[in-house]
């Protein structure tokens, strides 16, 4: 699943496209250490699919990449930190 990163100012997004419907997780960033995570969004047509997951891990792996924190304010994306206590070296509650 490729995973695209949009960026205006202090605020982005992570987006996929599948089967010509596309997913997204939102992000504000803070300062440079610090992204808080305020929205995820995967239409009906592509539920059950791992999109939300994807979406989720791709911003986990882009913490770590860029050694800063993630804010988990979207309640899908704290779900998915509860689910993965691995994450919580880039998790700032």
């Amino acid at each position: 699943m490729d995973i695209i990163e949009e960026k205006t100012g202090a605020k982005g997004r992570y987006a996929t496209s599948v089967d010509g419907h596309t997913g997204e997780m939102t992000y504000s960033r803070s300062s440079p250490q610090l992204v808080i995570i305020d929205h995820t969004f995967v239409p009906d047509e592509l539920r059950g699919k791992g999109v939300g997951q994807a979406l989720a891990r791709h911003a986990v792996e882009e913490a770590r990449k860029g050694s800063w924190k993630i804010i988990p304010l979207c309640p899908f994306m704290g779900a998915q930190v509860m689910r993965h206590p691995e994450w919580q070296d880039v998790i700032q509650a």
